[in-house]
């Protein structure tokens, strides 16, 4: 399949999944999600996949968060379904037969953070940033960070990144 802002390759059972919006540092618009999901599921369909790897373009951002350019200009409604169709991606890895590797290359936040959370296996470079710096938008993390930091860093390292928006 043919995407905009992704590029998935399979080779030998192993697919490599790029986020391509270099110009953005790979962030997550609404066009985005939707190619995610449905390769995700195209890839869940193909039983000679055995593994899949998750990655950004560059060498600056696996995924640097959500397009605020993109969300600052939505009203509630738009920003739920943003928002759930977040969730539904990161369900789709958390409940693939399929295990899925983030390989971090670099600024690694907030809606990427939380797809790196959904993973089985992450692998960051020397120079990967990661954090949860949705706070100094005044908002909160919008698809699993406050359910799922706090299980991988406990508790109080969970509050301290999503309270102050330091990144690690």
């Amino acid at each position: 399949m043919n995407y905009k802002n992704i590029i998935v390759k399979d080779t030998d059972g192993i697919a490599t999944i790029t986020i391509n919006r270099t110009d953005a540092l790979n962030a997550l618009n609404k066009e985005t999600l939707i190619e995610l999901s449905s390769a995700f599921d195209t890839l869940e369909n193909n039983k000679k996949i055995k593994v899949a790897i998750i990655t950004g373009s560059g060498n600056k951002a696996f995924i640097a968060g959500a397009d605020i350019k993109e969300m600052k200009d939505m009203n509630v409604l738009q920003a739920k379904e943003f928002s759930e169709l977040g969730h539904s991606i990161l369900d789709k890895i958390r409940q693939s037969r399929i295990p899925y590797i983030a390989m971090l290359n670099g600024y690694t936040l907030g809606g990427g953070c939380e797809l790196m959370m959904a993973c089985d296996i992450s692998i960051a470079c020397k120079s990967a940033k990661l954090g949860q710096p949705e706070i100094n938008l005044g908002i909160s993390p919008g698809f699993c960070g406050t359910q799922c930091l706090p299980r991988l860093v406990g508790r109080a390292k969970a509050k301290e990144l999503m309270l102050i928006g330091n990144n690690i």
